[in-house]
């Protein structure tokens, strides 16, 4: 049979467009997804990291968990993941969160779902493009909460001529309140083993304003991080399609370049363990294939919690291409500087 005598189907999607977006409308995400201890085998291939309460099963236990959960990280790329082919497929750029809260542990045999419902729209005044908020929530398989935040998105229209959304930008808090964080059940630090652990800094041994600088740095490749957005099943098209910028280059997906700094971030912060919020975070400049990633940290507030030996600390983790020098985060007319790549404002839990 001819092409030109078959019946095709059309059963493909493009995705979703700017104008096909309404405010409160909710997206449940395909497809479920089973966390392993792949997952964090991979993990640790793609990234230095060497968090004691992740590594090993009876360090967490030790520190009153049943055993090590996956890094917090795994659980927000999962989620984040699934929300890709709905939201951002035809994103131009990710472009910040906000509100995060990780709410439970994720271990290896959880399955995990997510949920969005969209926010805030607001077109572009060039009228290719809009920006679309949403608050996404990841459930385990017994429907518990497991994380949940907002992110907002320039996504591209389909039809430039369709009408504009009214405009509607979701007012959203500044930080996560230190009496909004959920510590995980039986979290006990009290004999926290500080030897094992690779540092011996406290809560106590840091102080609102100080600044860390990492050291270490990490050059991406360009497999590795195509690798790494497969394994959350990312599938927005900037990352795989090098057609899709005029420069013919894949943009790294922001969150390998979150996990890059959380684990370099190790070096200074060994003990601050657990991911507790994301208050704050923005994708400054585009990162690319052959960049070399280093990272600082700057202790933004401290909190106490009713957990046995636990306390938090608000950080700032800033990432940086090699040579830009640290500590520096904006130009003086208050824009990014050329080498800032991420600047992700968390709270994180450390024993006291």
């Amino acid at each position: 049979m001819n092409r030109t005598d078959a019946k095709f189907s059309f059963k493909t999607s493009a995705g979703n467009f700017f104008e096909d977006y309404r405010l409160g409308q909710v997206i449940r995400h395909a497809v479920p997804r089973t966390a392993t201890e792949g997952d964090r085998a991979l993990y640790a291939a793609l990234y230095p990291s060497r968090f004691a309460l992740y590594s090993s099963d009876a360090f967490a236990k030790a520190s009153g968990l049943a055993r090590g959960p996956l890094e917090d990280l795994i659980g927000f790329h999962i989620v984040f993941g699934k929300t890709v082919p709905d939201i951002s497929l035809n994103a131009v750029a990710n472009l910040g969160y906000a509100e995060g809260r990780f709410l439970a542990p994720v271990y290896p045999g959880d399955t995990l779902t997510s949920v969005s419902e969209v926010i805030g729209l607001k077109e572009n005044s060039n009228g290719a493009s809009g920006v679309v908020w949403v608050r996404t929530t990841g459930h385990d398989q017994t429907g518990a909460a497991v994380l949940s935040y907002v992110r907002w998105v320039m996504v591209r229209k389909r039809d430039h001529a369709a009408p504009a959304p009214e405009t509607v930008i979701p007012k959203l808090a500044p930080a996560v309140a230190a009496a909004d964080l959920v510590v995980p059940e039986g979290l006990d630090f009290s004999g926290y083993d500080f030897e094992l652990a690779g540092a011996p800094h406290r809560w106590s041994d840091f102080a609102v304003g100080e600044r860390i600088d990492h050291v270490d740095q990490v050059t991406i490749e360009e497999a590795e991080h195509m690798m790494a957005t497969r394994l959350w099943q990312n599938t927005s098209k900037v990352h795989f399609d090098a057609t899709q910028r005029e420069d013919g280059r894949r943009l790294i997906y922001g969150g390998h370049v979150i996990s890059l700094a959380r684990a370099l971030s190790f070096n200074g912060l060994a003990n601050a363990q657990m991911i507790a919020a994301i208050n704050a975070g923005a994708h400054a400049n585009p990162c690319f294939a052959g960049t070399t990633v280093r990272a600082w940290s700057e202790v933004l507030d401290m909190a106490e919690t009713a957990n046995p030996g636990v306390g938090a600390l608000r950080l700032r983790l800033v990432a940086t291409t090699a040579g830009t020098e640290p500590f520096g985060l904006r130009d003086a007319d208050g824009r990014y500087r050329k080498g800032v790549l991420l600047d992700l404002d968390y709270w994180a839990f450390i024993p006291k």
